[in-house]
């Protein structure tokens, strides 16, 4: 439609957070990231309605939405569903169409994707299913030393004698987070200690998908700068951090209904 200004979105349905972006010609209009809550269908309804609110837009002025995320097979409206994989790598190729690395800290797991230049999947790994692969860990380590969640990174950069943790298992490392504070150890040290060991995990799984430069971070791992700085020592290299790591995929799949508009084809994967 000649002249007529065209609105996309997209809704990530995570198991922690749901996030929706609100794009036009893949420019950032609106956004808005929530609890998951209760309900998916409820709180994706409510972060859709919000970036209408803030664009000044009624729901029939949207021009497609794509839905991806753990809960992306029951969303309240018409959407199109593609993996979050997918709205990964495109979101972070509309954001750094550099990138050929993608790094994905969630709440569940963390996964590994690499790109073409197009944004396309060119191969990509999950981590198991054991929280010291995800911000799960960080969240029962916070709970633990009482530390609140966004103060862990600036805390752990503050740390002289980073803990070295025995074990993989997230439930033995709880144990030992125990009794390294029974054994006087700092919450500095503790926590440097965590993002080492989350570090090694996620060295891992880029090598096994033979990194290449520029490295993208994206999801909650983005937003904790202890971790960051502790994935780049392990790997050598400077990261890439959006400004909202957390709406990346959202972001993508906003794009991705952008293009389909377009004619081009969406394929899930």
């Amino acid at each position: 439609m000649n002249g007529v200004i065209q609105y996309f979105a997209g809704v990530d349905i995570g198991s922690a957070s749901i996030k929706a972006a609100l794009v036009s010609r893949r420019r950032l209009i609106a956004y808005e990231l929530a609890p998951s809550g209760g309900s998916y269908r409820d709180t994706a309804q409510k972060v859709l309605d919000s970036i209408l609110a803030q664009a000044g837009l009624t729901p029939d002025r949207l021009s497609g939405i794509v839905v991806t995320g753990l809960g992306n097979e029951s969303p309240p409206f018409p959407a199109r569903l593609i993996s979050d994989i997918s709205c990964q790598a495109m979101g972070c190729h509309c954001l750094f169409p550099s990138a050929r690395t993608v790094i994905d800290i969630g709440g569940q797991f963390t996964k590994v994707v690499k790109i073409t230049p197009q944004g396309k999947i060119a191969d990509f790994l999950m981590s198991e299913k054991c929280a010291t692969g995800s911000g799960r860990f960080l969240q029962v380590i916070a709970r633990i030393l009482q530390v609140r969640l966004e103060d862990i990174g600036p805390l752990s950069l503050q740390s002289q004698n980073p803990v070295e943790f025995s074990t993989n298992c997230a439930v033995f490392a709880e144990s030992e987070t125990i009794s390294r504070i029974a054994e006087g150890a700092r919450a500095e040290d503790i926590l440097a200690g965590v993002h080492r060991a989350m570090a090694a995990k996620v060295a891992m799984l880029v090598k096994r998908v033979k990194m290449e430069p520029e490295v993208v971070l994206t999801g909650g791992g983005g937003e904790d700068a202890g971790l960051v700085q502790a994935i780049e020592e392990a790997l050598g290299l400077k990261i890439l951090v959006p400004d909202l790591p957390r709406l990346s995929a959202a972001y993508g799949a906003a794009c991705l209904a952008e293009i389909g508009q377009g004619g081009q084809p969406i394929v899930s994967l």
